[in-house]
């Protein structure tokens, strides 16, 4: 009679060779090993760029048809897609509704373990559900090791209705492979504490998170050069940088800056269009829509415009 094969350790459960006898070390060799291990994270996210690529173009795609873009994941992982989805509007300019974080347990999850919530299948479905999902949007599933329930029985719903999958994982062999369209899986390896997955895996999820959401945003035309040109200047700080920017990107004096904010109802790619293509506010306006959002396209279409008194 055959023996049933023992179940596979995901990597990120295992005991990491290079930290054994860690309590029996100092603080400083505990935080030396801790960035060596740390060090590996760069490189084990680089060679996962050509699926992060065809993932980011694929959201910026749906996007632009209208879709959405959606995190989903538990603990360390769904919070971190909580964290990404809430920066993008602040930093972006985007609508709240575009990119949505769900974390299994809900937003008490947030700051307290909420214990077995990962493990409801049925629970992920039902959350995208009553978001609305459609298969014009994109979904991405966080989970370390790749097995989590709640992460799968999301994505297994996101696939059968349409929306474009994608898993973010550190088991490139783990279940979440078979429901997601592209697998991004940094080998980040055991962690330096066996199974705690907060520290090099978050980690890399984090830099994850932040390529896609940031490249999508560059392909949606919500940056212009490298300055935000969209960002929602609710406080001091990101009205003195709208100011900055729009001065950085045109070479404007302050006072000059600032007039323009204040003609384009404080929209600063109006502003910077009136000042690049020597628009008035409703010209830069008419400019952008024709250019449907594209604002370098809208600043070239100004500049062959005829316009009195235009700064080129």
């Amino acid at each position: 009679m055959m023996r049933k094969a023992a179940p596979r350790t995901a990597i990120t459960e295992r005991q990491n060779p290079r930290s054994r006898n860690l309590d029996q070390k100092s603080t400083r060799e505990i935080l030396r090993l801790i960035n060596r291990e740390d060090a590996t994270i760069a490189r084990a996210v680089q060679r996962e760029i050509p699926r992060i690529a065809r993932a980011a173009d694929e959201i910026a795609l749906r996007i632009r048809k209208g879709g959405r873009l959606f995190y989903i994941g538990a603990g360390t992982s769904g919070r971190l897609g909580v964290l990404d989805a809430s920066e993008c509007p602040p930093t972006f300019g985007v609508p709240r509704n575009l990119v949505q974080g769900l974390i299994a347990g809900g937003k008490r999850a947030l700051t307290v373990s909420v214990e077995g919530a990962e493990d409801h299948e049925e629970q992920g479905a039902r959350d995208l559900r009553a978001r609305g999902m459609t298969s014009r949007d994109a979904v991405v599933g966080l989970a370390a090791s790749g097995s989590t329930p709640y992460v799968l029985g999301a994505l297994k719903y996101a696939r059968k209705r349409g929306a474009f999958t994608i898993g973010v994982t550190m088991n490139r062999g783990a279940a979440i492979a078979r429901f997601a369209r592209v697998t991004i899986a940094p080998a980040t390896g055991p962690e330096v504490i066996a199974g705690s997955t907060r520290m090099k895996a978050g980690t890399a999820q984090k830099m994850v998170l932040n390529m896609l959401s940031t490249a999508v945003m560059v392909r949606l035309g919500h940056v212009y050069d490298n300055w935000m040109v969209k960002v929602t200047k609710t406080n001091q700080k990101l009205r003195e940088r709208a100011v900055r920017n729009l001065r950085e990107a045109t070479g404007a004096q302050v006072l000059t800056a600032e007039h323009a904010l204040r003609q384009a109802g404080d929209d600063l790619q109006v502003a910077l269009i009136m000042l690049k293509a020597g628009l008035d506010a409703r010209q830069a306006r008419l400019g952008l829509a024709a250019a449907h959002g594209n604002l370098r396209k809208a600043i070239a279409s100004g500049n062959t415009a005829p316009a009195a008194g235009a700064r080129k």
